[in-house]
């Protein structure tokens, strides 16, 4: 009996010290930010984990301004936005934190804008001055002359137009205006850049998921989404007229020819606009993502897995990125950041 006893105690603390060394041994590491990425964020994390298990990214997909300012609070391992920090921000992160914060690229999306308009089954095109005129308020029927003149032979109705945009801070917002800012002087003066603005008109979603479904809803309404929400929810998305002149629709050879520019003159940095770039075939609308990295990291084990993660995405996770409709970063981009993660202390 007393043989017995010891036995089982024995096995018991084989256990308990087999789960402190696994606990011991486990890494978890948080992070919240855009929801632009999340499809592909999600897809990336649960491969690595599968891959190695002891280690588990957990991401919230809670929009670009609650990553910036989580990640500013030290209350996430990392940050994730569509809009890079503004110059403010990386001075905030860095009195706070004593060190700077680093932008990551890692794939190229794209916003659309997504109709819900009863019995028009047609792809319409968007000049920029549609879009900018639907979201500044002026522009308010959808057989307006600047609409109709863009889309012959459609008959689209007399209809009031439902605007949609976003309600929370977030990068697809900013990809949008920053589009409309540069073709638009009137959106730049009123209205002007920034993960969250005084929206002119319309209603708000939270979250891609939010607009989408807002649109779905909605009979007449009009928003913007990242192409993978349009596409996994089988909404129909209009092409919109390029700085050359040419209609584009979003895919990805047309995101892709957006940051060829950029890829030859990245900054250090990595804080690029790509939106409205030049080239016939380039999807004005287009832009890079970043994962936000603190540059000193304390805790060894996450920096570690924080930057191996980053080594893994600029390799193989790059090949899971286009049956998402997300682009493949450029190759001069990608050696850039295989440096640039070094400076993670």
């Amino acid at each position: 009996m007393k043989r017995t006893s010891l036995l089982l105690l024995a096995a018991l603390l084989c256990m308990t010290m087999a789960l402190a060394l696994f606990a011991a041994q486990s890494v978890h590491v948080t992070g919240a930010g855009a929801t632009f990425p999340n499809p592909i964020y999600s897809k990336w994390f649960d491969a690595y984990h599968k891959m190695f298990p002891s280690i588990e990214i957990n991401y919230q997909s809670v929009g670009s301004g609650a990553g910036i300012k989580q990640i500013t609070d030290g209350t996430v391992d990392f940050g994730a936005s569509d809009g890079p920090m503004t110059d403010d921000q990386l001075k905030e992160y860095q009195m706070k934190h004593g060190s700077p914060i680093l932008h990551f690229p890692t794939v190229l999306g794209a916003d659309v804008p997504t109709y819900n308009i009863p019995g028009i089954t047609q792809e319409l095109n968007f000049t920029p001055e549609a879009l900018a005129g639907i979201y500044l308020g002026k522009i308010t029927k959808w057989n307006d002359p600047e609409i109709t003149k863009a889309n012959p032979g459609i008959n689209l109705p007399a209809n009031d137009i439902v605007v949609a945009h976003r309600s929370d801070g977030s990068g697809t917002t900013y990809i949008w205006v920053d589009f409309l800012s540069k073709i638009s002087p009137e959106w730049k003066t009123k209205v002007g850049v920034a993960t969250s603005v005084n929206w002119p008109v319309g209603l708000g979603g939270k979250g891609n998921e939010g607009v989408a479904g807002l649109v779905k809803q909605t009979p007449n309404s009009i928003g913007y989404v990242e192409l993978i929400y349009a596409i996994q929810n089988k909404m129909p998305y209009g092409k919109v007229k390029n700085a050359s002149g040419t209609f584009v629709k979003a895919d990805l050879a047309s995101v892709t020819a957006a940051a060829a520019g950029a890829s030859k003159s990245m900054p250090a940095d990595f804080r690029v606009s790509i939106t409205n770039a030049s080239g016939k075939d380039a999807y004005p609308v287009s832009s890079f993502t970043w994962l936000l990295i603190p540059s000193k990291i304390q805790d060894a084990a996450k920096k570690k897995a924080i930057t191996d993660f980053i080594n893994w995405m600029l390799g193989d996770g790059q090949n899971m990125v286009e049956a998402l409709s997300y682009a493949r970063l450029p190759k001069e981009v990608i050696a850039m950041e295989k440096k640039a993660i070094a400076k993670v202390q």
